[in-house]
């Protein structure tokens, strides 16, 4: 949530948008944007992504990759640490880090957002402030502890978050304590294991620092031996003769004494402490190593790699109508499933998880996970096509299961014949697959010829299947309508798919019959392929040195085509010719037409909102932009920090934000041969009405408590009369105080829920709640839902964090890859210089460069 204290004004006129190129090659600051106020400090994003790039390393190192030479030590001596090189050396060249890179940045994220969230930002216990040293440490270790056990439960997403906000809070002890001013040249022993008591603490009447006038304050602390640290702010308010934390943003620090301690930043305008900030920071990177060798310890390294996604390979998770006419379906859904199963077992890219949803009417789920290729096949032979009823179906019930429970940046992939009878659930399921960021294929045997297993008592609207539209639309992915005959082999994309694929942007982006298409095609591309459905009579694609090739099957000049009924795939022959290629199709009504590749660049993107208030300055991470009443304008994208980063961003003026809706990104530059290069994110992003956040108190709940939620509406444009509903899976009691709001243009509403956990909750399991604001009846004003993820933990019998857990061998340090292309970002809009944009407004845009 957006801090209380900052004006909607002042928020809505810095989103920002930030893009990280992936290519092959309170606190300490939260994150790379804090870096503008303190040049050359280490921030929790560098510590965080350092910590785990080491581990990973030693898991590699300990744990030879089959088949492939192990890696030795000494190779990684003496270089910069990177995801890309590392997964290199292991899997080998061309596999994909993108996965990985983005748990690590979902951890990050996780990590910066305690110094900006309402519920944790100010409270000295989350940031060892205030000498609440004992209080932090039971904290901590709590937070570790819901990580491992979301982790378990294989909510991976769940506890990274968690993950982070521990490791922010075992870093803020070497920047907020006095431990490094003690001499001490290791991380504190006990800090990570409970059981132990925390020594020579200082007590509340003793003094601890002198007062200080000055900016930088070497000296402030009085010789003493007793671990201290500073107070921040007025809550709690800081005793006569106690240190404080330091900095323009502590109010404490002009009361006697004054100065502070803090070593969070090399600026002195910020950190008094600012000349220990790199010992400081070399403590907590040992620490975090600690930290995460300890979930390794406790996880396996097998649970650990998917804790972190340190794999190339996606997940395979299946949607699967099992009324009486699937027959078909099911056995190509087993026909796929084996062939991916037996092609990619002990391989690199063998999937991590499988997930498998089945549905009908009235029932759907219940939904099997494992990471055992064996169980799920076992799970998906089991499955018959039986029974029936008359169309619709629980298909939508069914994905979204599948969602809450499918790793980010996956595939789903949904088999039917029938239509959704719960289409109302379309706008919230479009929503959950941009916040988990998966895509969602539908392959759908609409066969007008069938006349068993499935009653169909009533004439059907062929408007029927526009909620799969919409979802596939939102997701990236794709509806496909075949039947029964082509389904064997129109179900082989699922193995293709699951190849990370990238998308090609078409220009222009909207297929109109007769219309020429292009494509840029640059030397970073291979496998590229061609997908065409609909009514098609005619179609030919063109290379850049004018080769054609029309809809005749079979091998041409420039590939391979294929068709299975209105479905066509065209397999280009590699390598592609770098350049600008055409497509034209003849067909009745809308043609869809795909263009995907593999490559070895590729972009991770979110959303920001600048924070110069608070404990910290930094980047607090934002889901999506929100619109604001203005006109459309224009901004360049521009490198951020070292070019090492590969990190670029625009700050995106209100004026940008001008209506509601989807609008894409793209990624648009040069080879190193100066070909043109062009990608698409892999879905669209939402400019959201309003912005909706969902938050708890930190922690876990338990069977048989009540906990209090929090939700915070704000409108930047408007007038907006929202009515709001909640949802709780599974079905949990829920109150809210709030069911209507009007709020008025930079107008902001807080609500309050309260969420039940009955005694007969299953212990450590995972509740989503949802709430969903719409505009009032008639309102043109679409839907905006907010998720959050509460882990309901069992009581401890033993404590899971018991296990040493001791870092090995030399610190690496790592940073992101370099980027040498020229960029742009695209929402679809206007061109300024290299700049791509069009309506999304005042965000910023990291972007960074992925390699397979």
């Amino acid at each position: 949530m957006l801090p209380t204290d900052v004006p909607l004004s002042h928020l809505s006129t810095s989103l920002l948008l930030l893009l990280q190129l992936l290519h092959p090659a309170s606190s300490f600051f939260p994150n790379v944007w804090s870096l503008l106020a303190a040049p050359g400090s280490v921030t929790h994003q560098d510590l965080t992504e350092e910590a785990a790039l080491n581990v990973t390393l030693q898991l590699f190192l300990e744990q030879p990759p089959p088949g492939r030479p192990p890696l030795h030590l000494e190779d990684f001596l003496g270089r910069t640490l990177l995801a890309d090189d590392l997964f290199a050396a292991y899997f080998g060249p061309g596999f994909s880090s993108r996965r990985f890179r983005a748990a690590l940045g979902e951890v990050s994220r996780a990590n910066a957002a305690q110094d900006f969230l309402p519920t944790s930002k100010n409270d000295p216990d989350l940031h060892f402030d205030a000498e609440r040293l004992g209080q932090g440490r039971t904290r901590l270790a709590g937070a570790l502890r819901e990580a491992l056990v979301a982790a378990r439960a294989l909510d991976h997403t769940l506890a990274r978050r968690r993950l982070g906000a521990a490791l922010h809070a075992l870093q803020d002890f070497y920047s907020h304590s006095n431990w490094v001013e003690l001499g001490r040249q290791e991380p504190h022993p006990h800090l990570l294991w409970p059981r132990q008591e925390l020594q020579s603490l200082a007590r509340v009447g003793d003094p601890t620092c002198s007062d200080c006038e000055e900016l930088s304050c070497p000296g402030n602390l009085l010789d003493l031996m007793l671990l201290t640290s500073g107070y921040f702010g007025s809550h709690p308010s800081k005793p006569p003769g106690k240190c404080s934390h330091g900095g323009r943003f502590d109010r404490s620090s002009s009361q006697p004494p004054r100065g502070g301690i803090n070593k969070d930043s090399t600026s002195p305008g910020f950190s008094p402490h600012h000349m220990l900030h790199l010992q400081a920071a070399k403590l907590a990177l040992l620490a975090s190593i600690q930290a995460f060798s300890l979930l390794r310890s406790r996880l396996g390294d097998r649970g650990f790699s998917r804790l972190l996604d340190i794999s190339p390979a996606s997940s395979l998770s299946f949607v699967l109508d099992t009324t009486g006419s699937m027959g078909e379906e099911i056995s190509a859904a087993k026909i796929q499933a084996r062939h991916i199963v037996e092609q990619r077992r002990g391989s690199p890219m063998e999937p991590a998880h499988y997930i498998l949803v089945p549905f009908h009417d009235p029932g759907f789920g219940p939904v099997f996970t494992t990471s055992d290729p064996d169980s799920f096949w076992q799970q998906l032979n089991e499955l018959h096509a039986l029974g029936g009823g008359d169309e619709p179906e629980m298909c939508l019930s069914a994905l979204e299961l599948a969602l809450l429970h499918t790793p980010p940046l996956s595939d789903i992939f949904v088999f039917t014949d029938a239509s959704p009878k719960d289409a109302v659930l379309t706008n919230r399921v479009e929503s959950l697959t941009q916040e988990r960021r998966c895509r969602v294929t539908f392959l759908v045997t609409e066969d007008p010829l069938r006349v068993q297993g499935r009653a169909r008592r009533e004439v059907l609207s062929p408007l029927r299947f526009e909620p799969y539209e919409a979802v596939a639309l939102a997701s990236g992915g794709e509806v496909i309508f075949t039947k029964d005959q082509h389904i064997q082999d129109v179900a082989a994309i699922v193995g293709d798919s699951m190849a990370d694929l990238v998308t090609l942007p078409l220009e222009p982006p909207v297929v109109v019959s007769g219309r020429p298409l292009g494509f840029s095609v640059d030397a970073l591309l291979q496998r590229v392929t061609v997908r065409i459905h609909g009514e098609v009579s005619s179609f030919w694609i063109r290379s850049p040195a004018g080769v054609s090739q029309g809809q005749e099957e079979g091998e041409g000049p420039l590939g391979h085509t294929r068709r299975f009924g209105q479905f066509w795939i065209v397999t280009m022959n590699d390598p592609p010719q770098p350049g600008t290629w055409e497509i034209q199709v003849i067909a009745e009504g809308m043609p869809r037409v795909r263009v995907q590749a593999q490559t070895a660049l590729d972009f991770l993107f979110y959303f920001g909102i600048p924070m110069d208030e608070g404990p910290h300055p930094g980047l607090y991470p934002l889901a999506q932009p929100v619109a604001e009443g203005a006109e459309r304008g224009r901004v360049p994208l521009e490198p951020m920090g070292p070019r090492e980063r590969g990190l670029l961003a625009a700050s995106l003026p209100p004026a940008l934000l001008s209506t509601t809706g989807p609008f894409s990104l793209e990624l648009i530059g040069q080879d190193g041969e100066g070909h043109g290069l062009h990608r698409a994110a892999s879905q669209p992003c939402t400019v959201v009405p309003v912005l909706l956040e969902l938050s708890s108190s930190p922690g876990s709940l338990a069977p048989g408590s009540k906990a209090p939620l929090s939700l915070h509406i704000a409108s930047f444009s408007g007038p907006q009369d929202l009515d709001l509903r909640t949802s709780v899976n599974p079905r949990f009691p829920l109150t809210f105080n709030l069911s209507r709001v009007r709020l008025e243009p930079n107008e902001s509403v807080w609500g309050h829920l309260w969420l039940e956990v009955p005694d007969s909750a299953a212990p450590d399991s995972v509740v989503m709640v949802t709430v969903t604001a719409t505009g009032r009846e008639g309102s043109l004003v679409p839907p905006t839902h907010a998720f959050l993820w509460l882990l309901v933990l069992a009581p401890a019998s033993q404590d899971p964090l018991a296990a040493t857990a001791h870092s090995s061998g030399p610190i690496l340090h790592s940073t992101s890859s370099v980027s040498t292309l020229v960029t742009r970002g695209r929402a679809r809009g206007g061109r300024v210089g290299n700049c791509w944009w069009g309506t999304v407004g005042g965000v910023l845009l990291l972007l960074g460069l992925a390699s397979w």
